[in-house]
């Protein structure tokens, strides 16, 4: 018998090169885990805890005041050195106007006057809860130094090549010529395992020969001549295309997932969901008309006059907003557009008269010949604006959550009980169509609410 050479050599080689590469690759899959913590330098005029003046200004200062600008009131940072060195006034002074501003006022103080006439005569919120602990707390608040922002963490794809940078980890490349390696040692494994087994064989007198295949008739021939085939195939195909064509049609003027592009972005996941904010704060007239109504401007001013700008969350950005470029900035930009929009004047805090109209477009828009009412809806039925809007509180970009169809819509009035607590106009009817269907609970569809002139007339 001829005898085949040995290859195991090879397969050692394969081994050891393995074991190499996971040596090296391991210290990638172990990741030091550091967090930058901001410690706030204290006042040296006072003992108070900055921490606890930060809660405690934005419960209460932050609505008419900011650190380093002027709003509703002056900016309050450094205001007890400021007000020491250039008014000659102590902390005393402090006390006595934050806790009774038009107390100073009337006592005739010079200081208080001026500020009284500056600001149009709009006195100070007294604040007399707060005791001087607490204003302590404060004023150590307003003369901590800002603290740096936290440096913005790096994604795994974000090292240098070379491990530049400070970096200890091994770059991408290094990593991908590892793999091609083992790659190329395997398939050099294969061929030579390969050619060893025809060796094998040929010593054994083992001869491979390729089959001939027989000559067979085409496949589509045998389809053609075959006529039962040939017209179920074409009743299928017939079908088919009628219900996708079907199908296509029915989609024609339903807009679900509609999300246009609006002048202003607003996040409904920042205002609805960050800062719970109700819906019909902004939609009020959907609790008393047909439409829920585009909110004006005013009512953004009422919370905007003082949030002049967006700080974020705590935890910072996610990588999903920082892809699509929703910075601090970029939010921040969008309330300056609001203020150009209504005729703001930021820095002298007052309204300028030239205002210019926003174009919001549209996103939700029923047929001419369909009839629906919000307020019969929320404030009657107790519908939820989630159940037909979705939860806009996860929304960055509104969209038409629902179909928005007759059959959605008639779907909801047979799933849906009538709400009888607290209205007496359904007690009655209730009693007696409850007893016709031998239900306890009437749904709108069994109140008439499948009834064609309801929704058409």
């Amino acid at each position: 018998m001829k005898k085949v050479p040995n290859r195991n050599q090879f397969s050692k080689i394969l081994g050891l090169s393995l074991i190499a590469f996971l040596l090296f690759v391991s210290p990638l899959t172990a990741q030091d885990e550091a967090a930058a913590e901001a410690t706030a330098t204290e006042a040296a005029a006072g003992a108070g805890d900055a921490k606890k003046g930060k809660s405690l200004f934005n419960q209460n200062c932050a609505a008419c005041h900011a650190l380093n600008r002027k709003m509703t009131g002056p900016a309050l940072e450094n205001v007890e050195a400021r007000l020491s060195e250039e008014e000659g006034l102590d902390r005393e002074w402090l006390y006595a106007w934050i806790k009774n501003s038009p107390g100073v006022i009337k006592s005739g103080d010079a200081y208080a006057s001026k500020l009284y006439a500056e600001y149009n005569q709009a006195a100070m919120t007294a604040f007399p809860t707060l005791s001087n602990t607490d204003i302590d707390d404060i004023l150590a608040y307003t003369a901590a130094a800002p603290a740096a922002a936290p440096a913005p963490v790096a994604g795994s794809t974000d090292v240098a090549a070379g491990g530049t940078g400070g970096s200890s980890g091994v770059s991408n490349e290094v990593i991908l010529g590892a793999l091609v390696l083992v790659f190329g040692l395997l398939v050099v494994m294969l061929l030579l395992v390969n050619k060893t087994l025809q060796r094998i064989a040929q010593a054994n007198g083992v001869v491979l020969e390729k089959e001939n295949a027989e000559k067979r008739t085409p496949i589509w021939k045998v389809f053609a001549q075959n006529q039962f085939l040939v017209l179920a195939t074409a009743i299928f195909l017939l079908l088919g295309s009628a219900y996708f064509a079907y199908g296509w049609m029915m989609q024609v003027g339903v807009d679900q997932g509609y999300a246009p592009i609006q002048p202003i972005h607003y996040s409904h996941k920042i205002h609805a969901g960050d800062n719970k904010i109700e819906c019909k704060y902004c939609h009020s007239s959907a609790r008393v008309s047909k439409h829920s109504g585009i909110p004006s401007l005013n009512v953004c001013m009422n919370c905007h006059k003082s949030v002049y700008e967006y700080t974020g969350n705590p935890e910072g950005p996610s990588q999903e907003d920082l892809e699509n470029g929703y910075t601090n900035e970029f939010y921040t930009g969008e309330i300056k557009k609001l203020y150009k929009a209504v005729g703001w004047d930021e820095e002298n805090q007052k309204y300028t008269a030239e205002s210019q109209p926003v174009e919001w477009v549209r996103i939700h828009n029923l047929p001419d010949f369909a009839y629906f009412n919000h307020s019969q809806h929320v404030s009657v039925a107790g519908v939820e604006c989630q159940t037909c809007h979705g939860p806009v509180e996860e929304m960055e970009i509104m969209y038409q959550y629902s179909p928005l169809t007759m059959g959605w819509c008639i779907d909801c009035h047979r799933e849906t009980n009538v709400k009888v607590e607290g209205n007496e106009y359904y007690e009655k009817i209730h009693a007696e169509l409850s007893k016709k269907y031998g239900v306890d609970n009437l749904t709108a569809a069994q109140l008439g609410g499948l009834e064609c002139g309801k929704c058409h007339y």
